[in-house]
């Protein structure tokens, strides 16, 4: 969006066509071995571009460094790629060391400018923020230790969050109003969203403008009556520090989320009535100066309203339902056309497609339509009367580019046919910077005009793809398999140096959460090297989604409802012992890993299949799905109370007395999603059982398990040597006795 916040870590992923064999060349194999310390210092790191924000016209900004180490924001034009100014450097901003963020406003006469950040959660940061003039080159303090400053439509005041109230700075008068006064920590929040939106639906922001400048709407979280949880982090100080938060497990109270309107003319906040409904996962003003357009959800996720709110009358009426047998997901797509009507995507025919409506509801037209999905809205040209977006038409292991009329016809690819291409377009949808990559070329950024014309290759990672030939890099096979009556898609590595003569350990690698994709045409970095490196010591890893995950309809991706776990764990058991078949699998040396809803994954698997994995490696793993989170895992589970029988019969947790093989349990005693409390009560489990495994708990470290100097190359050497020692050793040993 215009005003957010860009920080300096935010990347675009973008490509380039066909025409372009030198680029779209593969790399050949070599015969270099790749090692651990390389895959973790950043020897095979990819070229990628700075912070890129589009602005009014044909032109983007970006976040740079000079070579004195100066700050600045240039900006550039789409047309050439050239540098037309600088915006602002830091040289010459005397009160600020440097910055790291930028926003602009509406009509980019000013900027937000952040500096000296905190994180809080995996989206939220608080910071200190200035507001730059860029005519006078004046710059003004906004506030120090604050959230999500947004600048109003008129250009003359900001709001923004501070200790869980809102603010708004009037530079126009010099004044600096409290409009909420209850903000408490773990009780009131108001503007900002509490820990499991922000996760789960994915937004820190939770107040907007209205067009004119005269209303602020916002969400207001009462979680008071949240249960809390908490973390000891060990830290560096002689006594550990405590992080308590609210956190609503499945079951439990959510806090009571309420829209509320302030009216900047009299200084006063109402509650919006939005009737009976759990989460407020969405709010957006119309095109309309007083109308905001709400969105709610009720706890189970399957009956979605758009709720149409009148400002001047503190009212509001349903302008759009939508319900499901299963669950609706969230997303960003609602966009307002001139005339008020709107486009929406939906899976009401049972594939994500994009429709039409007025702004009474009545659905206008369905403008896309397949047996396939539409992965991502890009937006509406209204001059051409052209929308764009993103798809897998091309198969669901592929990503494209394409535009559409309005009235559904003329349907355009503009972008390379294979591979992953996603598309940042221009303010004016004249031109777009994509990504084009795929699992043998790592990504291509090049600059396309809107009619789907490659005009100039911007990066093309020609280095890293040079450097890469002389390792050995084994090429992903894509195939399907047949798996309880589904063709499931797979990739497959195998030595450089196969034989189908002999007989390999494998190592499946899964995440299976519902709607992901791991078996997709694209690069993917640091699990792929880690994956070659083992198919080197002379095993094959395979990777398949099975039912449950993404890409395939909804039918496919929701048949798992109520069961996470079951379908998912069934397919890869059964994947399992199908690839067994195969002359060239040692049955007896079978493994699985995965990391999150992975780790549960491989856990389960493990457990319930110990007739044909004999190692696996859990990271970060849900053990079970009463100590998650209420939004994520009700979508799918609905409560605990409601479905006992789904959440224990599919917990490893009440499996641990069936474990014959390997196991290495691995978390992070500062996750604050997927929190250790999950693998210490599978290690109490284990223990009840008399079964040994393997663990490995690292302090402080989050979901990523990433903090630290050494901590993936640990993490990672760790997991290794259990490979190495649990299939690849194993199978060796045996193959020598065969022989």
């Amino acid at each position: 969006m215009k005003q957010s916040i860009i920080l300096a870590a935010v990347l675009f992923f973008i490509g380039c066509q066909e025409k372009n064999s030198d680029t779209l060349t593969k790399i050949p194999t070599g015969t270099k071995e790749i090692t651990l310390e390389e895959i973790w210092d950043g020897t095979f790191s990819t070229e990628r571009m700075n912070a890129l924000n589009s602005m009014n016209g044909d032109f983007y900004s970006l976040l740079n460094r000079d070579d004195n180490g100066n700050t600045t924001v240039d900006k550039y034009s789409y047309s050439t790629l050239e540098k037309v100014e600088t915006i602002v450097s830091s040289e010459n901003l005397k009160e600020l060391d440097g910055f790291s963020s930028y926003a602009f406003n509406d009509d980019e006469t000013k900027l937000i400018l952040g500096t000296d950040f905190k994180k809080i959660y995996r989206r939220s940061y608080s910071g200190t923020f200035y507001a730059y003039d860029i005519a006078s080159k004046t710059l003004s303090l906004i506030g120090k230790n604050i959230q999500e400053p947004l600048f109003s439509p008129d250009n003359k005041k900001v709001a923004y969050a501070k200790n869980n109230n809102i603010y708004i700075k009037d530079f126009s008068r010099n004044t600096n109003r409290k409009i909420t006064r209850d903000g408490q920590k773990n009780s009131i929040i108001n503007g900002i969203t509490d820990w499991v939106y922000e996760e789960e639906f994915g937004f820190v922001r939770a107040f907007e403008w209205s067009k004119n400048s005269n209303y602020l709407a916002f969400l207001r979280f009462d979680e008071s009556n949240v249960p809390t949880f908490s973390m000891d982090m060990v830290g560096s100080e002689l006594y550990p520090n405590q992080q308590v938060f609210k956190y609503p497990k499945a079951g439990e109270k959510n806090a009571e989320v309420t829209l509320h309107m302030y009216t900047l003319a009299n200084n006063t906040s109402k509650k919006i009535n939005l009737g009976t409904y759990e989460y407020i996962p969405r709010i957006k003003w119309s095109n309309q100066n007083n109308v905001l357009v709400a969105t709610t959800l009720n706890r189970y996720q399957n009956d979605l309203k758009l709720h149409k709110v009148n400002a001047l009358r503190n009212s509001s009426k349903v302008l759009l339902n939508e319900t499901d047998k299963a669950y609706i997901d969230i997303t960003d797509n609602l966009t307002f056309l001139a005339d008020n009507s709107f486009i929406w995507t939906s899976e009401r025919d049972g594939f994500n497609h994009i429709y039409h409506y007025d702004f009474n509801g009545k659905l206008i037209r369905q403008i896309t339509k397949g047996d396939w999905e539409v992965t991502n809205y890009y937006g509406f040209n209204p001059t051409k009367k052209t929308i764009y977006y993103q798809s897998v038409e091309n198969g669901p292991t592929n990503r494209g580019v394409y535009s559409i009329g309005l009235n559904g016809k003329h349907k355009k690819l503009l972008s390379n046919n294979d591979g992953q291409n996603s598309a940042a377009f221009s303010t004016n949808l004249n031109y777009f910077i994509n990504t084009f990559s795929s699992s043998e070329i790592p990504p291509i950024y090049s600059l396309y005009s809107a009619e789907g014309e490659m005009l100039k290759v911007v990066k093309d990672n020609a280095t890293l793809k040079e450097q890469l030939a002389d390792y050995k890099i084994s090429p992903k096979e894509f195939s399907t398999i047949n798996i309880n009556g589904n063709d499931l898609n797979m990739w497959m590595i195998k030595p450089v140096d196969f034989d189908e003569n002999k007989a390999y350990p494998l190592l499946m690698f899964q995440y299976s959460g519902p709607g992901s994709q791991q078996v997709a045409n694209r690069w993917n970095g640091t699990n792929d090297y880690w994956h070659n490196m083992l198919a080197q010591k002379g095993m094959i890893v395979v990777c398949i989604d099975g039912r449950g995950t993404g890409l395939k309809g909804a039918d496919f991706k929701k048949v798992t409802q109520k069961e996470l776990g079951k379908y998912e764990v069934e397919d890869q058991i059964a994947a399992a012992k199908k690839l067994a078949e195969r002359s060239y699998i040692d049955k007896d040396n079978i493994g699985i890993w995965g990391w999150s809803f992975g780790g549960f994954m491989s856990t389960n698997a493990l457990l319930k299949g110990s007739d044909i994995f004999s190692t696996a490696i859990a990271v970060a793993p849900v053990t079970s799905w009463r100590f998650y989170d209420t939004v994520y895992t009700e979508r799918y589970m609905q409560t605990p109370q409601e479905n006992a029988s789904g959440y224990d019969e599919n917990s490893p947790i009440n499996y641990a007395d069936k474990l014959e093989g390997n196991y290495l349990l691995v978390h992070g005693t500062g996750d604050d999603n997927v929190h250790v409390q999950n693998s210490m009560r599978m290690i109490n489990a284990l223990i009840e059982a008399n079964k040994q495994f393997d663990m490995f708990i690292v302090p402080d470290r989050t979901h990523g398990i990433y903090k630290g100097t050494n901590t993936r190359l640990n993490l990672y050497t760790k997991m290794t040597n259990f490979v190495e020692e649990h299939l690849i050793e194993k199978s060796n040993k045996t193959t020598k006795v065969k022989g």
